[in-house]
């Protein structure tokens, strides 16, 4: 029940949203984000309440991944919009919320079986945990740097594209070294715990790789050369690409030993 509330939360959320990006002021909405940060409270405590059920952290499936995943984008997006040190757009608002929504519409879909199982041994570690979640938070600010750079990519006005790439480069970095505590060295130490070995190229390990190289790349151009600009943008769309690729088409296309997710 819980879930199902969010998402409507966020499709009035977006509703809204929509409404004033449509608009020919500027303005910002001053109401959704908290209906975000409701859907997200909603979202975090579904994942509360499995975890009281299967009495271990409820993050080992793709529902409940899915879940936590939309919870967190829901508070980074929350977070975005009381800050008051950058631009607030109500496009990257928007995107992301839309993001959130797919999510979770997904996670209602028979992909996503919303069955309470206790996990497999292999998944009671909280390594594990510690891997998925750190993981998903990064992949959050990753989904705003995402809209963030379409917005750039979409945008003629030279000063909402120099803010734009500050909100691209502070959500990049602020998600980047959770992304690679979790995606890798927390999830370098359950695989060694797990299976023992550290790194064994398994297909979701290759591709989550691939997406922290080409974030770095992505960080190495803005930070070491300072160079703004398009190609930029389009390497943190592709970075972002990646990010869902290495979650869904790992998953479903290929087989190894995260096909259980």
């Amino acid at each position: 029940m819980m879930p199902t509330i969010a998402f409507v939360l966020l499709a009035v959320a977006a509703v809204i949203q929509v409404v004033y990006l449509m608009r020919k002021s500027e303005d910002v909405d001053p109401f959704s984000h908290f209906l975000l940060l409701c859907a997200a409270l909603l979202l975090l405590a579904t994942t509360i309440q499995r975890s009281i059920q299967i009495n271990f952290v409820a993050v080992t499936n793709t529902f409940e991944s899915l879940i936590f995943f939309a919870g967190v984008i829901g508070l980074v997006l929350f977070a975005y919009r009381i800050q008051k040190k950058w631009p607030v757009y109500q496009f990257v608002l928007f995107g992301s919320t839309l993001i959130a929504l797919v999510l979770l519409a997904i996670a209602s879909s028979p992909i996503a079986p919303r069955e309470i199982h206790p996990p497999i041994p292999a998944l009671q570690s909280y390594w594990l945990v510690l891997h998925v979640t750190f993981a998903f938070i990064g992949e959050s600010f990753f989904a705003v740097a995402f809209i963030a750079a379409i917005y750039y990519l979409a945008n003629r006005d030279e000063e909402k594209k120099l803010n734009a790439d500050r909100i691209i480069y502070t959500a990049t970095a602020i998600g980047y070294p959770i992304y690679t505590a979790g995606a890798l060295i927390f999830g370098a130490i359950w695989a060694e715990a797990a299976w023992g070995a550290f790194w064994s190229w398994d297909p979701k390990e290759t591709w989550a790789l691939i997406t922290w190289l080409t974030y770095t790349v992505y960080l190495h151009m803005r930070f070491i050369q300072k160079y703004k600009g398009k190609i930029s943008a389009i390497i943190q769309i592709i970075a972002f690409i990646f990010t869902i690729f290495t979650f869904f088409g790992v998953n479903f296309l290929l087989s190894g030993l995260h096909s259980y997710g």
